[in-house]
């Protein structure tokens, strides 16, 4: 009697290139999502090898895509700025992100808060960062982070500005995290002394910008044609 049989099949492994977990919760987790990093892609945009993403799967164990976690907002340094639909440790020479910041909901603060460190402490992430933008759910500011010395996470100190504004630097960014008393978040830059700005907020202040320019010369151009009623050479003032 003759037995045959099949020759086995390697299962086919397949790696997720869309997050399809929940989105962020209500509007404000939402426009912060966007602004984190919108304003993080423009401001390094002029700098070679920084790659900004979020709500990106990373994957950081071949063979298993099981093993994956998607930052709300993320930067490597080191790595292309070429457009993913996930991010395989494996694929980028094992560069883990430098930076990471999660943006805090109800069904996210167990994970963001114990879930999370662990992970990032273990992958090597740099910094990692906490953002509440309601204030209900992280305790006890709706800002914090910590950075990794000797294989471990140290709280980084806050200090409160003159205005209210509770900050927190970013050595890995080079760039400082505000949080304001409406809890409102922007990114701010101490050498330049200017908040970073979206796209969005780029271009309206621009336009405001033009605007404003646009009156100041028909309100010169009134008061010239005013003085030259008068007799008066607008020039020679």
């Amino acid at each position: 009697m003759t037995v045959s049989s099949q020759p086995k099949l390697n299962p086919t492994i397949e790696y997720l290139e869309e997050n399809f977990e929940p989105m962020p919760e209500g509007d404000k987790q939402r426009r912060n999502l966007s602004y984190t990093t919108e304003a993080l892609r423009v401001w390094f945009e002029p700098q070679e090898n920084v790659y900004v993403s979020g709500n990106l799967f990373i994957y950081y164990e071949k063979d298993n895509p099981d093993k994956k976690v998607a930052p709300d907002t993320f930067v490597v340094f080191g790595s292309n700025k070429s457009d993913r639909t996930s991010y395989k440790l494996w694929l980028e020479n094992n560069k883990v992100p430098d930076f990471v910041l999660e943006i805090t909901s109800k069904g996210t603060v167990i994970k963001d808060r114990d879930d999370n460190p662990l992970l990032y402490r273990t992958l090597g992430v740099k910094e990692y960062f906490q953002y509440d933008p309601t204030g209900e759910y992280l305790k006890p500011t709706s800002l914090q982070g910590v950075r990794l010395e000797q294989g471990k996470y140290v709280e980084i100190a806050s200090r409160i500005l003159s205005d209210g504004v509770l900050s927190l630097h970013s050595e890995t960014l080079g760039l400082d995290l505000h949080l304001y008393p409406d809890r409102r978040f922007r990114f701010y830059d101490t050498k330049s002394n200017q908040i970073l700005r979206s796209h969005g907020e780029a271009e309206r202040d621009r336009s405001l910008e033009r605007q404003a320019r646009l009156q100041a010369e028909a309100k010169a151009q009134r008061l010239a044609e005013r003085l030259k009623a008068l007799g008066i050479n607008p020039d020679e003032i």
